[in-house]
């Protein structure tokens, strides 16, 4: 059970997501169908508050001390906003699915908020994102470096 907990809190981090879960999960070798479904649901968890929320909180947050927080957060997201802007939500689909530092759920849904995206037609996008990301992630760990015996 400890394992689990593990790849469950590596996949609700900002910056290793589904990806990170994943990993942790091969590294400390557990079976790779419980590993996913594990940091998957960890990484899609906190996706519809982002989407509902994120405004609103940067709003308050921006009247305390941890507005510059914030104000990176909104550069950063800007700065990787192009695809998204480009193709709607297959960019956001695209943004969010192929597993690269800077890209995934957390991001994908940010990006999406910031700019408005109806979050209703958004979250179905990341889900299937996320569940892309992973499958790339898990076969790429699970079977290219396991089958090295790595």
């Amino acid at each position: 059970m400890a394992r689990e907990l593990i790849v469950f809190i590596v996949s609700l981090l900002p910056i290793l997501e589904l990806r990170g879960g994943i990993i942790a999960g091969f590294a400390m070798n557990m079976e790779w169908l419980p590993t996913f479904i594990i940091a998957y649901i960890g990484n899609i968890l906190p996706i519809p508050f982002i989407l509902l929320f994120i405004r609103y909180i940067f709003k308050l947050l921006k009247k305390t001390p941890l507005h510059g927080v914030v104000e990176w957060c909104e550069t950063r997201a800007e700065r990787k906003s192009d695809t998204i802007r480009k193709y709607a939500y297959w960019g956001v689909f695209l943004f969010v699915a192929i597993p690269l530092p800077g890209t995934g759920a957390w991001m994908g849904a940010l990006i999406s908020a910031l700019l408005n995206m109806d979050p209703k037609k958004t979250f179905p996008v990341i889900m299937l994102g996320v569940l892309t990301a992973g499958i790339i992630v898990s076969v790429l760990s699970f079977g290219v470096l396991g089958s090295l015996g790595i």
